[in-house]
């Protein structure tokens, strides 16, 4: 079975294409999916037999090399993120700043908690 890498899948149209290594790109219907997967996502590996169809090579059967990722998702609106954004760069200024002008770090506790801060800001924007 040849190994492709999923260029796009619409799981709303229920198709999509895969690359096949050294010939054209396949087919792949929702209906060729295994048990319980609704959609691909572009760049993800998969293992797959296909037939030639009236329109080029369509995928019979389907196998998951890659686990599917999952989709990152904005969970806070624009304005609160903002918020947020504002509450920690005046944290930064009042808390962390003044300590590492002095010359010294901010305490442990503090700093671990301030890290957390900046990953979830730093979640929400990657998102």
């Amino acid at each position: 079975m040849p190994v492709g890498k999923v260029k796009w899948f619409d799981a709303e149209k229920g198709f999509g294409f895969v690359s096949n290594p050294g010939d054209e790109d396949v087919y792949v219907g929702k209906n060729v999916l295994p048990d319980g997967v609704e959609d691909l996502h572009p760049g993800q590996r998969i293992e797959f037999d296909f037939a030639a169809g009236r329109r080029g090579p369509q995928a019979l059967r389907v196998k998951l090399l890659d686990a599917p990722r999952r989709r990152a998702v904005n969970r806070r609106k624009p304005e609160e993120l903002a918020s947020m954004l504002a509450d920690v760069m005046s944290m930064l200024e009042t808390q962390v700043q003044p300590a590492l002008d002095a010359g010294r770090y901010p305490e442990r506790k503090e700093a671990r908690q301030i890290a957390e801060i900046l990953r979830a800001v730093a979640k929400e924007l990657d998102a």
